[in-house]
């Protein structure tokens, strides 16, 4: 390992979303160093936090259109059948959930878990109840986008939670995405569901830990060869 892939590895790039944060976490702490060290430190451990909670680590994604990769960095919180939010358009019919639950420690950077067009977006406003209860899906705050993969129409919806106050998406409705491509975040703790066409055979159980751009999720059409992979 060369003198550059240490580097790389150890200071874990931060996302521009947070540096307004990290600022600001910074500047108070430097105040509170005036009247207590007891809490500056403590202030300096919360702005520590605020850096890592906006790191954006490269991810190696496999590349493959039969595979559905994990959005984003968690807990593997729900599988099973669901009818997505209305708001997508994607009929009432069932189809099949897999939810990533994000804590207050998780990388926070969503991905796209297939390739696509996105064909929809769509913000509600709503509760922010715990994100690893399933009515969260339906009674929280939210931001559903629909991909128009190879494999048919993709669900991906951004849930905020009980701490999360602040949902952000950076693509458009036209755009196209690659997998693992970066789409939004949300702060400070949250989850994300993907809906997917019951043709998908889901490869991940609740409990297991799935790394963003990286974990594969579900497959489509059987067993899949080796894919390509490629840095995001």
């Amino acid at each position: 390992m060369g003198i550059a892939d240490t580097i790389r590895r150890t200071f874990v790039p931060i996302h521009r979303e947070g540096y307004p944060f990290i600022a600001g976490f910074a500047a108070v702490t430097l105040v509170l160093l005036i009247f207590s060290g007891f809490l500056f430190w403590i202030g300096l451990i919360l702005t520590a936090w605020c850096v890592y909670f906006y790191r954006d680590p490269e991810r190696v994604t496999p590349v493959d259109d039969r595979l559905v990769i994990s959005p984003a960095d968690g807990v593997v919180s729900a599988v099973g059948p669901a009818v997505a939010p209305r708001e997508l358009g994607l009929g009432g019919g069932e189809m099949t959930r897999v939810s990533v639950f994000m804590n207050v420690f998780s990388c926070h950077i969503n991905r796209a878990p297939v390739r696509g067009r996105i064909s929809r977006i769509e913000y509600r406003a709503g509760s922010f109840l715990n994100a690893e209860l399933d009515k969260a899906s339906s009674e929280n705050e939210r931001n559903g986008l629909v991909i128009e993969s190879p494999n048919g129409s993709v669900g991906v919806v951004q849930v905020a939670g009980l701490v999360a106050r602040r949902i952000v998406c950076w693509v458009e409705a036209g755009n196209n995405t690659a997998v693992g491509e970066r789409f939004g975040l949300i702060r400070f703790g949250s989850r994300v569901d993907v809906y997917l066409p019951l043709t998908a055979t889901v490869r991940v159980s609740v409990g297991q830990t799935a790394v963003g751009g990286e974990t594969v999720i579900a497959e489509f059409g059987g067993a899949a060869g080796v894919p390509l992979v490629r840095v995001s």
